[in-house]
């Protein structure tokens, strides 16, 4: 799942009634209790960051490093998720990159978060800094010889925001190396095959591909009736015309081939909150974390539905963003912004889930 420079709502946005928008207050019973300065969630304006390279040119072999230094300038203890900064390397769009005004494309990578544990959070005291290095060069695009403008902007719905200075730099365009090595897996069922995963997490994946299969064709067979302004199709997709059906219809066509025909590899390894992620030009690899084994095979969130939205990201299947993350964001998406609600992984996933069940 990804947060998109170009302005992407966020999941949490009505999913979790007591989290904003960079994180989830503590209850008012436990901030009463104790002695410590409550923690509360950064707004704009409470953290500054500032970008800095080491030099203003770089050759093909040299990666794109830029510091990103991040400082709590308010009197405050604030605290940020850390998904929406670098600290623990980057797990979201969160730079704006461009040459001449087009966007270098990010190939990192696309997460299904679940709901924020305490560890995904990074407190700052006031005056406190933290900075990371980060290589620019394994997830954006910088094939192309040019001045790249760079600088971070983790927007969240205009409401609170993080960004930094701009700084300039030349590129010799050089071929995007995968971040990520896709080692053989082990055949299990079907057309699935798994990687870094136990005997019994195998068993589950393997239980949760045939339910995704299910999803995918109960999912195309729903869309080969009649087009009408269905309560399914309008809860998740917003304005009905036949040309949205078809888009949709199309994409569900793509996604039930890609689970009975490709070579599908399930990748266990993943130890993060999320429950999954993949690389939208990497098919047909799933990155399974730790949410995923907590969650139902199938229903809302489950293992199942998540997978649909996995595969739903890849550019050579449905090529989905990440627009809102929740039932409740994405019913919303559906309402305020349709033809975003039509590009949303997660949109597709409950579709497909139907739970509750619509007609």
């Amino acid at each position: 799942m990804s947060l998109n420079p170009r302005g992407r709502l966020n999941w949490w946005i009505g999913a979790v009634a007591s989290v904003s928008l960079l994180g989830a207050c503590g209850a008012p019973d436990e901030r009463a209790e104790s002695n410590e300065p409550a923690v509360q969630d950064a707004v704009a304006g409470d953290v500054a960051v500032k970008l800095s390279v080491e030099k203003s040119s770089m050759a093909a072999r040299d990666n794109v490093l830029v510091s990103v230094t991040m400082t709590n300038v308010s009197s405050r203890t604030v605290r940020l998720l850390k998904w929406n900064t670098p600290v623990d390397g980057v797990k979201e769009d969160l730079f704006k990159v461009t040459a001449n005004g087009v966007a270098a494309e990010y190939n990192g990578r696309h997460y299904k978060w679940a709901t924020p544990v305490e560890t995904d959070y990074l407190n700052l005291a006031p005056g406190e800094s933290v900075s990371s290095k980060v290589d620019l060069s394994a997830i954006y695009d910088f094939s192309k010889t040019a001045n790249y403008d760079i600088s971070f902007g983790a927007s969240h719905d205009g409401v609170s925001e993080l960004s930094s200075n701009s700084v300039s730099v030349f590129v010799e365009g050089r071929p995007f190396a995968n971040p990520e090595a896709e080692a053989a897996g082990t055949v299990s069922a079907m057309s699935l095959s798994t990687a870094n995963c136990t005997s019994s997490r195998t068993s589950s994946v393997t239980t949760a591909f045939s339910s995704a299969q299910t999803y995918a064709n109960n999912a195309v067979s729903y869309l080969g009736g009649t087009p009408s302004a269905t309560a399914r199709f309008t809860t998740w997709f917003g304005t009905y015309s036949s040309t949205n059906w078809n888009t949709i219809k199309t994409h569900y066509t793509a996604i039930k081939s890609a689970f009975d025909t490709k070579s599908v590899i399930v990748d266990c390894g993943c130890t993060d909150s999320a429950y999954a992620y993949v690389y939208k030009n990497q098919p047909y690899r799933i990155y399974v974390c730790n949410a995923f084994w907590s969650a139902p095979n199938t229903g809302t969130d489950s293992r199942a539905g998540t997978l649909i939205h996995e595969m739903s990201h890849f550019t050579v299947v449905a090529d989905t963003d990440d627009w809102a993350y929740g039932q409740t964001a994405a019913k919303n998406l559906a309402k305020s912004n349709p033809t975003n609600a039509r590009d949303n992984a997660d949109s597709h996933e409950y579709f497909a889930e139907n739970t509750p069940a619509q007609n």
